[in-house]
């Protein structure tokens, strides 16, 4: 086979991650042979001269047909021993070695010289920010050992791969690792695009002019950052969902197809967040040729090495091949190429891969004498491998990720690789170029401060231009507008279409008010019993027809789609598949199949909330980062919202996420049979704590339309960044027509919806119902009148939080404005002519109703489910918790009682008229 020919064949496999040699077993990698771990043992009198026969064989195949006919040959024969009874061992793992051989690297594109140049001044001004930061506010915090690690790898993307976004261009979306932010930062300095004053004030943002987040946090940052990426494990798996979802607008027609990439940068150690490689088969099984994550592998994570006595970077290489991902690693830099060319016997790679990685730890930290001992001693002919070399050679030996020739190579075959993600595994030191700072110390992590003399060491590395006694006092510093660098670096991302990060808004506003769309909701039901589920699924039916949102509405379910009456939908709206229905679904034959399409509307995710909510944060986010205002509406287990994924609910805040959470069979006692760990009385109270989410409790279908159609113009027409959740329940009953003009009520908080009709009593009292307890509170209005002369009024309460919320913020303002008249808060105002006991009764736990009882006119007496759940039936775990219409009754009229406005022998018969039995346990702590 002609060379020329032969070195096509080879690029093309080496793209595709295919094997140069055999993969698994003895392999052919920059010129040298070497086996995975250790060599072949040599069983049962078999000579060397025999296994050089077979070695030469397939190199003759090799040579003359190609990789393409060794692999199958190879497959052929495994086949074939699998046949006849051999046992052949497996390993997803290949050499510890590059996976592009030096003769098969591209053309670097760029000026090396130019690009190290500018790389050193970021570097140095992300330290500077750093340890400025810190001489002013002592352990203000920052990191400078991350981005040090990982400088090379940004920097060839910034210079080579990542693409901005224009309007005629998506551009490409990178999540970039949290703790490398003050390079990022620092490389936006050199751009122009931040000013020495930001990064003075890093980490301390209410400065004067301002200052920069700790993170990446795109709501301080909102014409910067794009996405929250620093709590670990989060962004592997947003990346993932975010890639998928592009491919979704594809297929739907809602954006044209792109070459655009997602870039995903983590380090080795969050890979042990189960979120970090929780969906990479997802990434596989769809063909996410889009998607590529850089593992920054400086095997050390905070408190020292990701796998001390193992190799994180075979292990992960193991997880992603196992899972279909293209892996590329990238571990010795261009110095070892003569190297490995010398070794003809593959003894260089064979040691490689025997050192487990605190071995390597230790050899970054050493001397290059104790490199040639402890490294190449192990074998007389490894040291005459590098017997030419002086040991300052062999300690400046680069890793991979340290490499731009190495980095870009094996960016251009990501980008290029089709029909799978991929995942670069970069090898690097971290804190690299910090010396006795803290390279590649257990310490790095916490690194914050450098001596006179480390700062000095730091700039005669890098050469940044200071003298002694300006370096000591860690200036930042940006060479002239029109200098070669500052040209180079503006050239470079004008040929790229902008500057990265960047977030903008592109989307257009909606234009319809959606009125005629809802109005049927606001009839009820006829008498038809319904639950608040099946009345949200027919506005979402409803929704999907309209012609201006239908087909930005994005229907997100885990794999409940049936539990929450959905299954309506999948014939009408589709399933998303990005390869449509290739069988025949058993049930095709009924109204309501299961139907997969390629254009389908549906994101039936599978049993994974995470997931769905990644989903959802990226149809949230498409706003602003695909310039469409899709709609995401995400039903799921309300119990396994807050509780299960509270984390990613943060970031979707941070990210300015809109859309509607949905928790479905919500409520501690709604949910019949399920239990403790299904039966939900926590999550309007874990939703309190995120700023821009406002949280409904709504009990009718009313209520619902009036939240959902106000949120979609709040969020998709004015552009407010806010999110909604709602809680749903199963429980199916009667809904009524909405009782006159209670819009503003039912989106404020509350609102009377059945007041006494007995105007004469002088027994009052004022019941607060939510959610399905809100039924409750009505039974217990007509006990307290038929049975007590107790003329109450029942109140829907649909938001607590909206009323706290107000409540704090006219507390805050009459503080801050003594001069002026004061404030009323909702609550008060709308309890002012309201006389009598107060009882609050949710579904949820005694806090919530209890964090507005101060704006009240009197004292509250709340009822909630505090506790582990039952498995039960509705009104027994009504019982149970004392939330039901009997325990709602008593409360009343032991208020009164407490009031003096009736005996205490009153409240002791009602206790037994009702069938209270008062030594019952008690369910907070039983």
């Amino acid at each position: 086979m002609p060379q020329a020919n032969r070195m096509n064949r080879d690029r093309s496999d080496v793209m595709n991650n295919e094997p140069t040699s055999l993969e698994n077993g003895i392999a052919v990698n920059n010129g040298a042979t070497a086996d995975n771990e250790t060599r072949i043992p040599v069983p049962h009198g078999l000579d060397d001269q025999e296994v050089k026969e077979w070695l030469e064989s397939l190199d003759s195949v090799l040579e003359s047909s190609g990789p393409e006919v060794a692999t199958e040959i190879l497959e052929r024969l495994r086949a074939h021993a699998t046949v006849s009874g051999i046992d052949l061992p497996f390993s997803a793992n290949t050499p510890y070695a590059n996976t592009i051989p030096a003769r098969l690297e591209p053309l670097f594109p760029g000026d090396q010289e130019l690009e190290r140049r500018i790389k050193s001044l970021i570097r140095w001004n992300a330290l500077a920010m750093v340890v400025r930061a810190n001489r002013v506010e002592h352990n203000i915090g920052g990191h400078i050992s991350t981005y040090a690690s990982a400088a090379t790898l940004y920097e060839v993307g910034f210079n080579h791969f990542f693409r901005a976004r224009s309007p005629e261009f998506e551009g490409d979306t990178v999540y970039f690792q949290g703790h490398a932010s003050p390079g990022i930062y620092a490389r936006a300095f050199l751009e122009g695009r931040l000013s020495a004053q930001k990064l003075e004030n890093f980490r301390r943002e209410l400065k004067p002019g301002g200052g920069l987040s700790s993170y990446p946090h795109p709501w301080l940052m909102p014409d910067f950052w794009e996405f929250p990426t620093v709590s670990m494990g989060l962004s592997p798996l947003m990346s993932i969902y975010q890639a998928r979802f592009s491919r979704y607008l594809e297929d739907r027609g809602l954006k044209p197809a792109t070459d655009a990439k997602i870039w995903a940068f983590l380090g080795d150690g969050e890979t042990d967040e189960p979120e970090s490689l929780g969906a990479i088969t997802l990434a596989s099984r769809e063909k996410l040729d889009n998607l590529i994550f850089v593992v920054n592998c400086n095997l050390q994570r905070l408190d020292g090495p990701v796998r001390g006595n193992g190799q994180i970077i075979q292990e992960l290489e193991s997880a992603f091949r196992g899972a279909g991902w293209n892996v590329i690693k990238v571990l010795w830099g261009s110095e070892w190429d003569p190297i490995l060319e010398r070794d003809t016997e593959g003894l260089l790679v064979k040691r490689m891969g025997e050192l487990v990685d605190g071995e390597y730890q230790k050899l970054v930290v050493e001397s290059g004498a104790y490199v040639r001992q402890h490294f190449f001693g192990s074998d007389p002919r490894l040291l005459q491998l590098v017997e030419p070399l002086p040991d300052e050679a062999l300690r400046r030996l680069r890793l991979g990720g340290h490499d731009p020739r190495k980095v870009y190579a094996a960016y251009k075959a990501a980008v290029e690789h089709k029909g799978r993600p991929t995942v670069i595994l970069a090898r690097t030191i971290k804190g690299y170029g910090l010396g006795e700072a803290g390279e590649g110390k257990n310490v790095t992590h916490q690194q914050k401060k450098l001596n006179e003399e480390e700062l000095q060491v730091f700039r005669s590395r890098f050469g940044i231009p200071l003298n002694d006694q300006d370096c000591i006092e860690v200036p930042f510093y940006r060479p002239a507008e029109d200098s070669i660098e500052i040209q180079y670096l503006r050239a470079r991302r004008e040929a790229l279409g902008g500057y990265v990060p960047k977030r903008s808004v592109r989307s257009q506003p909606l234009v319809a008010d959606h009125d005629e769309l809802f109005r049927e909701f606001y009839d009820g039901s006829e008498g038809r019993e319904v639950s608040t589920t099946m009345a949200y699924v027919g506005m979402l039916r409803k929704m999907l027809r309209d012609p201006e949102i239908g087909k930005l509405i994005v229907p997100i379910v885990p794999d409940e789609a049936r539990t929450f009456g959905m299954e309506s939908l999948f014939r009408t709206a589709g399933i998303y598949s990005s390869v449509g229905q290739r069988y025949q679904p058993v049930d095709v034959n009924t109204l309501m199949y299961y139907k997969e399409a390629k254009d389908g509307q549906i994101l039936e995710e599978g049993i994974t909330e995470a997931g769905s909510m990644a989903s959802f944060i990226a149809a949230g986010t498409a706003y602003a980062t695909h310039g469409i205002n899709t709609i995401p509406f995400f039903i799921y287990y309300s119990m396994f919202g807050f509780q299960r994924i509270a984390d990613f609910i943060w970031a979707a805040a941070d990210m300015r996420t809109r859309g509607f959470l949905l928790g479905g069979t919500a409520g501690r006692t709604t949910l019949s049979g399920e239990g403790l760990q299904h039966q939900d009385g926590n999550s309007h109270v874990l939703a309190l704590p995120v700023p821009n989410l406002r949280a409904y409790d709504p009990a009718f279908a009313y209520e619902i339309a009036v939240i959902i159609q106000d949120g979609i113009r709040r969020m998709y027409k004015d552009g407010e960044n806010i999110f909604y959740y709602i809680t749903l329940m199963n429980e199916p009953y009667a809904m009524p027509p909405m009782p006159g003009d209670v819009r503003d009520g039912i989106l404020r908080g509350m609102y009377r919806f059945r007041a006494s009709e007995n105007k004469k009593s002088k027994l009052r009292a004022q019941l607060f119902g939510s959610g399905s307890i809100l039924r409750e509170a009505l039974q217990a209005q007509d006990i307290l009148e038929q049975k007590y002369g107790v003329a109450a009024d029942v109140w829907s309460v649909t938001s607590y939080k909206a009323l706290y919320t107000d409540a704090v913020e006219v507390e805050r303002w009459n503080r801050l404005h003594p001069n002026e008249k004061p404030r009323v808060a909702y609550v008060t105002q709308t309890l002012a002519d309201a006389p009598g006991a107060l009882v609050g009764a949710t579904d949820y736990i005694k806090t919530l109703p209890s964090m507005v009882s101060k704006w009240m006119p009197r004292r509250l007496a709340t009822l909630g489910t505090d506790g582990f759940g039952r498995s039960e039936g509705r009104q027994s775990l009504r019982e149970f918790f004392e939330v039901d219409h009997r325990f709602i009754a008593l409360a009343a009229l032991h208020e009164l009682q407490q009031d003096g406005k009736i005996d205490a022998a009153v409240v002791t018969k009602a206790i037994k008229d009702l069938g209270i039995d008062p030594e019952k346990p008690n369910p907070v702590i039983s």
